[in-house]
């Protein structure tokens, strides 16, 4: 039961630093796992952590969420900007598609390139912001991009930023676009599978419990400081995390 409770932390660290950085959190829980040859790892676990993260966003945002109602736009944009992302990702789901992307492999790959890519986009200058110039074009064309982060490594938050940045938003504002659109995925990664944890045993659920809370103090932590940092800094230092975590996975596999 020990050695759960330390496997439980250290996921929980992984999945709340990693879900709102560019950096892709499933990726990273799959490699901890592997590596470590965790026994704690599951699914299961897996929507505790994302409803951990998920209590920490709502909480965070919670003013921008309560006045949703006088707030049309704001609900339909987070809406149509998530519903690419919630087809695609049921159509992984129910066909079980998702379980042949979690491996090193595709990690590895897309870790590099999308870092690239993050890259990039992040050198486009500043023309528009989030409360004049967000509308359902620039929301769908975010939500399409966000497709993408079902695939391990490619990280959802890295992805919605990316597209964000390509559409000249500035990384503050593209890190609330990220943070609003993550809302509706990680219900859909919570609740997904959450009726199967009733079937689970007791020490499955008590080890789920443990999960959301940590994974919630990670989460809410890692937000504050992601949007301090971001008003300051470039990207550029999660590209170069990126590079590096890809090129060691690349040695590992084909040397």
């Amino acid at each position: 039961m020990i050695q759960d409770f330390i496997e439980i932390i250290i996921l929980s660290a992984v999945q709340g630093i990693s879900e709102f950085l560019p950096i892709s959190s499933s990726s990273h829980l799959i490699l901890v796992s592997n590596f470590y040859n965790f026994r704690s790892s599951s699914l299961l676990i897996d929507v505790g952590l994302h409803f951990g993260s998920l209590i920490a966003i709502v909480f965070y945002f919670r003013g921008e969420l309560f006045d949703l109602k006088n707030n049309r736009k704001l609900l339909i944009l987070m809406t149509v900007g998530s519903l690419p992302l919630i087809f695609f990702g049921y159509f992984l789901y129910t066909t079980e598609t998702i379980h042949l992307l979690r491996n090193i492999k595709v990690i590895a790959w897309t870790t590099l390139f999308f870092g690239i890519i993050l890259y990039f986009a992040d050198q486009r200058k500043i023309d528009k912001n989030i409360s004049s110039n967000l509308n359902i074009k620039s929301i769908l064309f975010i939500g399409l991009f966000q497709i993408l982060a079902l695939i391990p490594g490619v990280s959802r938050a890295g992805i919605t930023m990316t597209a964000a940045r390509f559409l000249k938003y500035s990384r503050v504002d593209s890190g609330k676009i990220s943070f609003l659109l993550s809302i509706p995925a990680l219900t859909g990664a919570s609740f997904l599978s959450l009726k199967n944890i009733t079937s689970q045993s007791i020490e499955i659920n008590y080890l789920i419990a443990i999960s959301i809370f940590l994974s919630f103090l990670f989460s809410y932590i890692t937000i504050r400081f992601f949007l301090f940092y971001i008003n300051k800094f470039s990207l550029s230092v999660f590209v170069i995390y990126r590079i590096i975590v890809a090129l060691i996975l690349i040695f590992i596999i084909y040397y």
